[in-house]
């Protein structure tokens, strides 16, 4: 093969974004310069969720996992200096998909970029929101609207644009085995398809091409050759949907186009070195077979178990990409699987399965009644409890985890600054700009760009031109969501932690410990599981919840988003012995703090607290120096462990205990 029928490599992407809009302009300038082709833009968790950065949800989480955009002001600075008409953007944005895209066509439309120009994709995913990341704000139903409206608009408007980027990257996270990711991804590709088509805004002649936006992000893990047959299996599956639901005819809109980035459920904290050659293996089940190349990567950190990854730790992973795809002579061929028994076995093998799986969810009425009733949810939950029983009983090999965890020690981790940490200014600094843009608006055009969003959402007419109105008016994030929240209202999905969940029959010495607990108290012992903030990723919360369960606790555990407020009522109905925190975030500090002086405040102050999360060291000794008893992180992976460990604290504390 010569150099110019040398395949194109993909779209090199890092996920990057945190503090300030202006301080990741900078990062993704940077990133540009060193070769990156994409912008990947991670948003932080108050602008995940529609809230501003002066909210009380907001508190601790303002620029922590991503950047802050509360406004048009925060759009411009991220995106200066950048020409969007030579762009490709993918933004991680899901439940204010809708508003994210209107400040970003504004923006376009003040560098003068025409509409029908701008490439790039918009998450736009509820369904795996509900079931894996939390980033939820509307009930099912005003959800799926909005994603349509999005997929209206763009097809219209933004020919290039991929409205909706189904995916089942999370899914993976938080359990998901091979042929789940297969069903539960494609069940919700199905669900916006249909949603969209039900509506009767697109023309049927038109259907095709909005079928052939629809792109896809999915997950990569260590078992290669399997990820590798699960994406050829998703392109043929994808085919066969597209041709004989949907009719599609013209091969170019039944291609699974699809972006990734590997797994980091399986990045580990213990010798986090080991995490490059996890991160080079995985990006080799998305780029080998030709068939089943991905049209953009975007690989995590070595050291992302450990906190947020620095610039350089992000070029690390860039590197590995560009090596890849220039060094090798892999874009010389076409695909070398073709004709492969083994593979096609494979392949047919989670295509049957995946067909099974996608048959049962339609017969429960499609993913969203599957979401609303918990049965994706509780099947999630019940694999990845499956997941992590194989790794603490060692049948999983995890290197340097269950297995060869002797080290030298690591030059990479030594020291000071090892991961990027976000200073607190960032949202006091957050909290006094937006209240000054709030302040130089002009209040009528406000007002009436809020009240053109609220009638279009009543009347179910398209929101997006209503919000790209309300973005040049100047109005904020939180208004923006507050405005939808009064006509659409919350919602709450169900933890898959119930009654019904299974996990593995098997007797746990720990329950005897945990039964000693019990005669020493006089009744059963209560453990709050609690998720403050606005961290969604429940998974740890949801494992430690199901064990506590199966070994003889009472568990409390209502999900996600809850304040210091809502927790510490909670400790106070259910008189719990132990509280434990899951934070995943970064805002530990800040938040266990709050928690732990409003149980003071109540009278609660003997009930121990212990938190589990991604804490870097020096923050494990600012939350033991505040009273947490416990900080369990990745590298406490054996839950019985941990359950003893709950015990014995529950048992010494026991003299500090108030009289009921």
């Amino acid at each position: 093969m010569t150099a110019e029928t040398r395949d194109k490599p993909w779209i090199f992407r890092t996920y990057a974004g945190h503090s300030t809009a202006s301080e990741s302009n900078r990062l993704y300038r940077a990133n540009l310069g060193r070769g990156q082709t994409g912008l990947s833009v991670a948003f932080d968790l108050p602008t995940q969720t529609g809230y501003d950065p002066d909210h009380v949800l907001a508190r601790g989480e303002v620029g922590k996992v991503g950047v802050s955009i509360a406004h048009l002001g925060d759009m411009r600075a991220l995106l200066q200096d950048i020409p969007l008409t030579q762009m490709n953007t993918s933004m991680t944005i899901n439940a204010t998909a809708a508003w994210l895209l209107a400040l970003y066509v504004a923006v376009a439309d003040e560098q003068g970029a025409p509409r029908t120009a701008l490439q790039g994709t918009t998450q736009n995913d509820i369904v795996k929101e509900y079931l894996s990341r939390g980033t939820y704000v509307f009930p099912p139903a005003p959800s799926m609207r909005l994603i349509k409206d999005v997929v209206v608009f763009s097809t219209a408007a933004l020919p290039k644009w991929n409205p909706t980027n189904v995916c089942s990257y999370h899914l993976q996270e938080a359990g998901a085995t091979p042929v789940q990711e297969l069903a539960f991804a494609l069940a919700t590709a199905i669900a916006v398809l249909d949603t969209v088509r039900s509506s009767g805004e697109i023309a049927e002649a038109g259907f095709a091409e909005v079928v052939g936006r629809i792109s896809f992000f999915v997950n990569a893990g260590m078992r290669f050759v399997t990820e590798l047959c699960k994406m050829r299996a998703f392109s043929e599956l994808w085919d066969e949907i597209t041709r004989e639901r949907y009719g599609v005819e013209d091969e170019r809109h039944r291609r699974f186009r699809y972006g990734v980035q590997v797994n980091s459920l399986g990045l580990t904290e213990q010798q986090p070195e080991n995490n490059v050659y996890r991160i080079l293996i995985e990006m080799l089940a998305v780029v080998l077979s030709k068939r089943a190349r991905a049209r953009a990567v975007q690989l995590p950190a070595w050291n992302e178990a450990l906190g947020l990854p620095r610039p350089w730790d992000q070029q690390w992973s860039l590197r590995m990409q560009q090596v890849m795809a220039y060094e090798t002579d892999l874009l010389e061929y076409g695909d070398i699987f073709d004709g492969s028994v083994e593979i096609e076995r494979k392949v047919a093998e989670l295509k049957h399965a995946a067909r099974a799986e996608l048959a049962a969810i339609e017969a429960r009425g499609g993913a969203v009644v599957c979401v609303e009733d918990g049965t994706l949810k509780r099947a999630l939950v019940e694999s990845n409890a499956r997941r992590i029983a194989g790794i603490e009983g060692g049948g999983q090999v995890v290197v340097g985890v269950n297995r060869w965890g002797e080290s030298e020690p690591s030059p990479l981790t030594a020291g000071e600054g090892t991961v990027l940490t976000v200073p607190e200014a960032v949202e006091t600094e957050a909290i006094a700009g937006i209240r000054q843009w709030r302040s130089r608006r002009d209040a009528g055009e406000v007002e009436a760009a809020l009240e053109d969003l609220r009638t279009a959402a009543q009347e179910g007419r398209n929101v997006m031109e209503p919000s790209i109105r309300c973005a040049k008016a100047g109005v904020t994030t939180g208004e923006w969501g507050e405005t939808l929240r009064r006509i659409f209202g919350e919602y709450r999905a169900p933890t898959g932690v119930t009654p019904e969940t299974r996990t593995e029959a098997e007797q746990r010495e720990v329950a005897l410990v945990i039964a000693d607990l019990a005669a020493q108290l006089g009744e059963t012992p209560r453990l709050t599981v609690a998720k403050p903030g606005l961290d969604g990723h429940s998974n740890g919360a949801e494992q430690i919840a199901l064990r506590a369960r199966d070994v003889g606790f009472s568990v409390t555990y209502e999900g996600i988003r809850l304040t210091p407020e809502e927790i510490v009522r909670q400790v106070r109905d259910s008189q719990a012995h132990v509280l434990g925190l899951s934070i995943l975030s970064g805002s530990h500090v800040p938040l266990v703090r709050d928690v732990m002086a409003r149980l003071r405040n109540e009278g609660l102050g003997h009930v121990p607290v212990v938190v589990g999360g991604i804490v870097p060291p020096e923050d494990e000794n600012v939350l033991r120096n505040i009273g947490v008893r416990a900080v369990y992180t990745p590298k406490d992976y054996r839950l019985d462990e941990i359950m003893k460990d709950i015990a014995g604290i529950v048992r010494r504390t026991l003299p500090e205990r108030q009289p009921a």
